[in-house]
């Protein structure tokens, strides 16, 4: 099995980290853009780089044909995702080659979802909140707690 781990970075790529116990032992590799953070960890893991599509349509669509071929090449059989915007275009692509999609819900999304977690929601085969107060919005979500 191949897992894909994507997200942003900071937050996000901190959170995922916290997963390396259940992913050191797949064949694995990020999915995320380029800042310092995430160079770092292309020294240590397989890190494919696309662009942070921030909300633009043309970065999206250059984003969603990153995403294609990263998908194509890699050829992942589950996807990890955490958020970000960046995460979007893959978790679409993915669901269109019938692949599972894990999402976890931003450890600082207390009170209302994330634009990309309503984005995801709809296509994850299983939808993780790190609140309780989330459930409200996420009906067939499971509550996971912190990931810290």
């Amino acid at each position: 099995m191949k897992i894909c781990l994507a997200c942003s970075t900071g937050g996000h790529l901190l959170q995922i980290l916290q997963l390396k116990n259940i992913y050191k032992k797949y064949d694995h590799f990020f999915f995320t853009f380029k800042r310092s953070m995430s160079n770092n960890l292309a020294k240590k893991d397989k890190v494919h780089f696309v662009m942070d599509p921030s909300r633009n349509p043309i970065s999206f669509g250059v984003n969603f044909f990153q995403s294609l071929l990263i998908f194509l090449k890699e050829k992942p059989d589950v996807i990890i995702a955490n958020g970000g915007g960046v995460v979007a275009p893959l978790c679409y692509v993915s669901k269109f080659f019938n692949k599972k999609i894990i999402f976890i819900e931003s450890f600082s999304r207390v009170f209302e979802p994330s634009i990309t977690g309503r984005l995801i929601y709809p296509l994850a085969d299983l939808f993780i909140v790190q609140w309780g107060s989330l459930l409200k919005f996420y009906k067939k979500a499971k509550y996971g707690g912190s990931i810290f």
